[in-house]
């Protein structure tokens, strides 16, 4: 429950505004669509091997993948090829260890109940593709996913009202890329990659100011989990490295002595912060053959970033294809008004991830609903949002910035929504760039007719839909080659 601004006090019950999301995430749990496929192989391969073959082999994850990754990694007979072995003699899974990490509480869950239902004469597989598997991981990338919003949401409310952050969070959740990743495609890594942004932000921003050596230990494990699941997340730790340099900078005429304090911090947490993030260094020794190879082979272009088309390019723009984003960094400046150094973090921290994605080859995500490299950040757009909505509240009437505010959530949303529905059904094509005139016709022609029997058969006949929406894909991926 919140006194005043910037500080928070224990809750002694659920309030209205977080039962409300707790009630939203139950009901579209239904929404949660368990299949694996694309990149979601990759990740899903390393946490299923490590369960079932307990050891890094991929063989029958690639074999049994969707048609569109098997494109150009098996041949005409389905052998895979051998172009796809690394000098270790491992298949090339260049995809990150975190997911992994975080489903395995669920698919271990899901394993012993599945050994158990056999045991007592059931015939499930246990091999990690039946359905209760697949099932749990996408209850567990959903729970995730809810996890982040409801971090930012709690994040948000120290600052602002709480009515804000509700309605912030609530935009974020339906007007930005995150569902696609927390409902559609749960395999790839984007839900965990905002969880677990939004953990280090919250710990940090939690134990600012008096951060004791445990604390310093604790958020460098969240830190190196961070970036197990989303290697660019490591963009946030620019936070605790400004911190510690003002730091040293008011302790200066102390000496050593007034430093050491924050020296042996800053150790602890590099300390852990490596601990954490040995699984991926110790998954690329096995598969690579060294621990600084990632597996990635696209081109970085650190002197000419493709900025703008970044962010505004109908091939997968940030800001044209998710424009309540550009409202949530436009907010980052009102969040001055709570906590300025915050805000400067913030900015900095968009920066400079706008400038290490715009330097990548596939600056686009290639196969990406808006711009998928950015979901990370979503507890960043929470609070951004949260404080524009407040601004507008202390510039206008609450009643009329309350109206405005909502009113412009739900069209953003709606139609946030309905680009969903043509990208995921192909209406627009999921790869390169988009005809916005054929969009916006289809959003008022086309999706209001097809939207009604896509969701019944979304809900009742899940696989067949999702069959054809790959065969889809195949056939795209046969005019533009494979990724």
């Amino acid at each position: 429950m919140q006194t005043e601004r910037g500080r928070e006090t224990p809750l002694r019950r659920f309030t209205k505004y977080e039962v409300l999301l707790a009630i939203i995430f139950v009901l579209m749990l239904p929404l949660s669509n368990p299949w694996v496929r694309g990149d979601g192989v990759g990740y899903y391969a390393l946490a299923r091997s490590m369960l079932i073959e307990h050891r890094l082999d991929f063989t029958k994850d690639w074999l049994s993948a969707n048609s569109s990754f098997r494109m150009g990694r098996t041949d005409d007979e389905g052998n895979i090829t051998p172009e796809q072995y690394t000098s270790t003699g491992h298949l090339n899974n260049h995809f990150s260890v975190g997911p992994a990490i975080l489903w395995s509480p669920f698919l271990v869950i899901a394993h012993l109940s599945v050994l158990g239902y056999d045991r007592l004469g059931g015939q499930i597989p246990a091999d990690g593709f039946s359905s209760p598997y697949r099932v749990a991981m996408g209850l567990g990338t959903a729970a995730y996913g809810f996890l982040a919003l409801l971090i930012s949401f709690v994040l948000a409310r120290r600052y602002v009202a709480e009515r804000w952050a509700f309605l912030a969070t609530l935009g974020i959740w339906f007007a930005s890329s995150l569902p696609v990743y927390i409902y559609f495609n749960p395999s790839w890594s984007h839900a965990h990659s905002a969880f677990t942004v939004a953990l280090f932000l919250w710990y940090w921003i939690r134990t600012r100011g008096a951060r004791t050596w445990p604390q310093w230990a604790i958020l460098g494990a969240i830190g190196g989990l961070m970036m197990d699941v989303y290697y660019v997340s490591g963009v946030l730790l620019l936070m605790p490295l400004l911190e510690s340099l003002q730091g040293y900078w008011h302790a200066r005429w102390g000496g050593a002595p007034a430093m050491a304090p924050m020296f042996m911090g800053n150790a602890i947490f590099a300390a852990a912060l490596i601990a954490a993030f040995l699984p991926t260094l110790i998954t690329k020794r096995i598969i690579y053959g060294s621990y600084f190879i990632s597996g990635y082979e696209n081109v970085w272009v650190w002197k000419s970033p493709w900025l703008f088309r970044l962010l505004y390019s109908a091939d997968h723009g940030l800001f044209s294809w998710t424009p309540i984003l550009f409202a949530a960094v436009v907010g980052l400046y009102f969040l001055k008004r709570h906590d300025r150094e915050l805000a400067f973090y913030l900015i900095l921290v968009f920066a400079a991830v706008l400038y290490t994605i715009g330097s990548y080859e596939s600056w686009d995500g290639i196969s990406s609903f808006g711009n998928r490299y950015f979901i990370a950040l979503t507890p960043i757009y929470v609070l951004g949002l949260a404080a524009l909505f407040d601004w507008l509240g202390s510039a206008w009437t609450e009643r009329r910035a309350a109206i405005i505010c909502a009113s412009a959530t739900v069209v953003l949303a709606l139609w946030n929504i309905g680009l969903i529905f043509q990208w995921g059904t192909h209406l627009i094509p999921s790869r390169g760039p988009i005809s916005w005139r054929d969009a916006a016709y289809n959003q008022f022609a086309v999706v209001p007719v097809e939207a009604s029997q896509t969701v019944r058969n979304y809900l009742t006949r899940r696989k067949q839909l999702m069959d054809r929406i790959e065969q889809d894909d195949v056939n795209q991926l046969k005019t533009r080659g494979p990724e």
